[in-house]
């Protein structure tokens, strides 16, 4: 497996700290969330996108590409019944992938919340609508910076549009872009019927990337997710891409999260 892991679990650290705390734990990618580096991915210059890239590599590290993609920004939303939104929204996502590209990554995991939500009034039909739109305005910059958007499937505890892996390759389908893949995240395909290793299974073929986590917000390991079957359906499946540790509770600290996670998940591969 190549284990990365999420930048925004060493809030307040250094850059370059990270990447080298990371390294030093056994990491090989970093995973970067837009807001970490400031309050619009166009405020982040050409210069500051090498010297961030430099770090990362300087440490043997790749940055993978980025997720929390539309987190705290202001007036975006893929499934807004504004259609100057939706192309705000686009041309923002657009503005992303070139920023992916510039840092060495080449994929983006779309989640945001809070920027998917059905609109008041509206069904879930018509902001699948919405949001296909937005996806399709964005596709050509995407696709022009040689970056995936990996679409994730929430928990409904977290988000009230495309709540399963069903839901998010229904609208994938509708996508048929190889710029366009699936992304499952152990938190929340817990919140499913179906067991995670099956999860795995079915959706294979359009999966791009994966995120390591426990039911309970924390890392792998620091919970009751057992994670040798899932490592076991990865390994059936060939999946070749990353393995990236994100978690949403940051206790007790940072490099304790990251030490025991990567400690954990190598425990569990080497299971039989």
């Amino acid at each position: 497996m190549r284990y990365a892991i999420c930048n925004e679990t060493f809030e307040g650290w250094d850059h370059a700290r990270v990447c080298r705390v990371a390294a030093e734990l056994g990491y090989k990618g970093l995973e970067l969330a837009p807001f970490t580096l400031a309050s619009r991915i166009t405020d982040v210059t050409a210069e500051q996108r090498k010297t961030i890239r430099r770090q990362a590599e300087d440490s043997g590290l790749r940055i993978l590409g980025l997720h929390w993609l539309l987190a705290k920004t202001e007036g975006l939303q893929i499934t807004s019944h504004d259609e100057a939104v939706r192309r705000a929204t686009a041309a923002y996502l657009t503005e992303l992938a070139r920023a992916c590209r510039d840092l060495g990554g080449d994929l983006m995991v779309f989640g945001s919340p809070a920027q998917r939500r059905i609109p008041a009034g509206a069904t879930r039909a018509q902001a699948a609508d919405y949001a296909l739109d937005t996806f399709d305005r964005a596709l050509p910059g995407i696709a022009e910076c040689g970056v995936k958007l990996c679409l994730e499937p929430l928990a409904p505890a977290e988000a009230d549009f495309i709540n399963t892996c069903d839901e998010a390759v229904g609208l994938l389908d509708r996508l048929p872009h190889t710029n366009f893949v699936l992304h499952l995240d152990v938190k929340a395909m817990s919140s499913e019927g179906t067991p995670i290793p099956e999860l795995i299974h079915c959706h294979a073929a359009r999966t791009g990337h994966f995120h390591a986590n426990d039911a309970n917000r924390r890392g792998p390991g620091f919970g009751t997710t057992d994670f040798v079957p899932i490592f076991r359906a990865l390994k059936e499946v060939n999946y070749a891409g990353w393995v990236s540790v994100e978690v949403f509770d940051y206790s007790p600290d940072p490099e304790t999260i990251a030490r025991e996670s990567i400690r954990y998940m190598r425990e569990c591969e080497k299971k039989p």
